[in-house]
């Protein structure tokens, strides 16, 4: 085993004993570390919509406290119980209770379940692992879903909802590198041209999918969709999903509310798929990121990504859920 430090630096919310929240950096020690086969140095990190609410007040995502956040992380194994995973060797882990119930990868050492470990696939590095993170994991099993139920570039249009955030840019990412005619839905106009240049043929505004749905049927257009919004928008773009078409459900930056009629089921045979990219079966995991390494192109995958370091999560905790966040933050936890 390497020489392990007796303490480590890592980024803690807490509230004792029900009381006042505090978040910030802190000392642990070896002994803080949930149990687990597997002893990371923590080299990446990302952000994603779930550790911004971890790192709030209000969040109501951390399950225990106190608590470091970081859903996603990926370093080199230091210390391991499990001769899959040699000291030395670089590995990821995602979802799971990872950054909830248990400390995640806001920290210079995590310890994890060999179970939850995924080797880091050849032609990434650690950093690129984490650009891709949960974000782009989710995007490509949305991507997958759509495809076992039968859409392919020939079938038309699909949506990307939510295309500015972290599974819309790398969804149109994947989708372009596959040949899809894809439509990029933002609120936000100056995002046009990064959208365009992520493979997006076409740039709407979102403003039309907020307004109620007059009649549970609308005109067909949407060969399938990735939508990360949720509420009305997904209700919405249900409507005008074509005959046999299908929507990946990943995320609820809109609502969780879905106010809907059984009819678009009945008479267009539209299928509701809903993603979840937490507890996901691991071979399924492991499949996701074996086509992650084909199918999301690294220039795109640096051109949607920003760098951050540890004592900048609050800020960046803050704009996520405001949904000021273009693309991917990943966190140089040495920085």
């Amino acid at each position: 085993m390497s020489k392990l430090p007796a303490s480590f630096r890592a980024y803690v919310v807490d509230r004792p004993d029900g009381g006042a929240f505090s978040r910030g950096l802190r000392a642990l020690t070896l002994a803080d570390l949930p149990p687990g086969e597997v002893t990371v140095r923590v080299e990446w990190s990302g952000v994603n919509f779930k550790e911004g609410l971890a790192a709030r007040e209000d969040g109501r995502v951390a399950r225990r406290y106190p608590l470091v956040p970081g859903s996603d992380l990926a370093g080199t194994v230091v210390a391991s119980a499990d001769d899959t995973f040699p000291e030395g060797s670089k590995v990821l882990a995602h979802g799971y209770d990872i950054g909830t119930s248990r400390h995640g990868g806001y920290a210079d050492l995590a310890r994890v379940p060999s179970g939850w470990t995924v080797a880091l696939p050849d032609g990434l590095t650690t950093r690129d692992a984490m650009a891709i993170g949960t974000a782009g994991f989710t995007a490509m099993l949305a991507v997958m879903a759509l495809e076992d139920h039968g859409l392919t570039p020939a079938s038309g249009e699909v949506l990307v909802t939510g295309a500015a955030g972290g599974v819309g840019s790398a969804a149109i990412a994947i989708l372009a590198r596959r040949g899809y005619k894809t439509v990029a839905s933002s609120g936000r106009p100056e995002a046009r041209a990064y959208l365009e240049s992520l493979g997006a043929t076409t740039v709407i505004d979102r403003a039309p999918f907020a307004d109620p749905a007059k009649r549970p049927l609308e005109s067909e257009r949407w060969a399938g969709c990735v939508d990360s919004v949720g509420g009305n928008t997904l209700t919405r773009v249900l409507a005008q999903t074509r005959y046999g078409g299908s929507a990946a459900a990943v995320g609820l930056a809109g609502g969780t509310k879905l106010e809907h009629t059984v009819i678009p089921f009945l008479l267009r045979g539209v299928n509701l798929l809903g993603i979840d990219s937490v507890m996901c079966p691991m071979p399924r995991r492991l499949a996701a990121w074996s086509r992650l390494q084909s199918d999301l192109p690294l220039q795109q995958l640096e051109a949607m990504t920003t760098e951050a370091g540890l004592a900048d999560v609050p800020r960046i905790a803050q704009d996520i859920v405001a949904g000021q966040v273009r693309g991917r933050v990943v966190i140089n936890v040495n920085r």
